[in-house]
């Protein structure tokens, strides 16, 4: 069988329910990876003792299977609840906070059988696509030493990379799992919004901006996950959800795709980035797919003023009560400052205006719908950047006006809640990886799921180039 920690989970839940592997082994070669590889990347943070780890394990060999994930060890990000451990968000205001009950997906997950084994890394604040924060430290690109592993889900995708764990969970507000699914040659996916409900608060109407979603080296094991991470709760607004079907693996043959590219040259972009993509996207044609050049089908500008007013007046109603504590706002960095008080400072018109700004975006979306099944664009701007650069200042000559506009790229999928898929497309002549985003319309998730598997078969990138680490 060789390494078991190269295996899936679909494959290692498969072995396990043969009796052809432990948890108990599983944990032992999970701790054993975890001891190689995570001083080099730091992407596992919080992580529970290996003794009582290993006794989990035996607890669960000794126990009837719960479900798919039984004896699968797992590590959710550090803005998800797991009762027992810290969840600091990668802040000092957080350092010591210990929830005392999981996130609902966390329970669903345990439910299953998974073991929760630590946490995975993340900015602080989750703001950003660069994970690092006062608290645990940066996680380190599996693929080149001193270069980011992108974010914010950078610890998760750190993480299977170098086969720490077979799947992991994520979140997506402005390209939190597609871009570190690029960046560390895996898999995110960002599902519809609603697919994955949030933990109920005060305001669940108007911040409909971020979602959590599954991320793995296969498509297979994103599906499987995003299976056990989904549910109908009543208490979160969008109706229900009829099940995933099961035919996964399909012909492609026919499936119109749109390549948006660099959005009409309004989008920056680094020299290499486009070509490595549209290389990849001959590998959907080769599969039987028509991938056709199309022109922007909405203006950028619109699209980019909507998103930063809706997503400044998120942040600020999230972490406005840190902000109104002096002691506490002291502490914050100074891009999440930068949000709160831009979003503090909109009147209720200007969010009216970016609502109205959304939808525009979403009919012209929905009539490029009409003909086309997906759009592809670059799941980043940048190949990944050196951990001593906060954020990149310009691209190709271009200066970037504030601390997110290098992943405006990811904006147009983020700001309708559509389904997209981060896959990685290769690495440049310098071997950093780069990814694609393949994007469905409202509720076409599996239509995307498919593309992304027929594409994983005849691609598999994950497996053909692990990291070295």
């Amino acid at each position: 069988m060789g390494d078991i920690t190269d295996l899936g989970a679909v494959a290692l839940s498969q072995a396990m329910a043969a009796g052809e592997i432990t948890s108990e082994a599983l944990m032992a070669a999970t701790l054993a990876r975890i001891e190689a590889a995570n001083g080099t990347v730091n992407a596992i943070v919080s992580l529970r003792e290996p003794a009582h780890l290993m006794e989990a394990a035996r607890k669960a060999d000794a126990a009837p299977r719960a479900g798919w994930l039984h004896g699968i060890p797992l590590a959710i990000k550090d803005m998800a609840d797991v009762a027992g451990l810290p969840t600091t968000q990668g802040s000092p205001l957080f350092r010591d906070h210990v929830p005392a009950s999981d996130s609902g997906f966390v329970r669903r997950l345990k439910a299953a059988g998974g073991i929760v084994i630590g946490k995975t890394n993340v900015p602080e604040f989750a703001l950003g696509s660069h994970t690092v924060n006062p608290v645990f430290g940066a996680t380190v690109n599996p693929y080149a030493p001193g270069i980011t592993a992108g974010g914010s889900s950078g610890g998760a995708g750190a993480a299977l990379a170098t086969r720490m764990i077979s799947l992991a969970d994520g979140s997506d507000m402005m390209g939190s799992l597609r871009n570190p699914a690029a960046w560390n040659n895996v898999y995110g996916y960002r599902p519809t919004w609603g697919r994955v409900p949030g933990e109920p608060g005060d305001e669940t109407y108007l911040h409909r901006i971020s979602t959590a979603g599954p991320m793995a080296r296969t498509v297979e094991d994103i599906v499987a996950l995003l299976r056990t991470m989904a549910a109908d709760d009543p208490r979160w607004p969008g109706a229900p959800w009829p099940d995933l079907p099961e035919n996964l693996d399909t012909d492609i043959s026919g499936r119109r795709i749109a390549w948006l590219g660099d959005w009409g040259g309004a989008f920056p972009m680094e020299e290499g980035v486009l070509a490595l993509v549209e290389a990849a996207l001959k590998e959907f044609e080769e599969l039987g797919a028509v991938v056709e050049p199309v022109a922007p089908p909405h203006p950028r500008e619109e699209i980019w003023e909507a998103w930063t007013i809706l997503r400044s007046f998120a942040i600020a109603a999230g972490l406005g009560p840190l902000y109104a504590d002096p002691e506490k706002r002291a502490r914050i960095k100074k891009d999440g400052i930068w949000e709160i008080e831009r979003g503090m400072a909109l009147s209720a018109m200007e969010v009216h205006r970016a609502s109205a700004g959304r939808y525009a975006w979403l009919k012209s979306a929905l009539s490029l719908f009409e003909t086309y099944d997906a759009i592809m664009l670059p799941a980043a701007q940048v190949f990944p950047f050196s951990l001593d650069q906060m954020w990149p200042a310009e691209i190709a000559g271009v200066a970037m006006d504030t601390y997110h506009r290098w992943m405006e790229v990811m904006v147009p999928a983020s700001l309708l809640g559509l389904p997209a898929l981060g896959a990685p497309a290769g690495f440049s002549p310098s071997g950093l990886p780069m990814g694609l985003q393949i994007i469905g319309p409202p509720r076409g998730g599996w239509g995307v799921l498919q593309l992304g598997q027929a594409y994983h078969r005849a691609t598999d990138w994950p497996g053909a180039r692990p990291p070295a680490v």
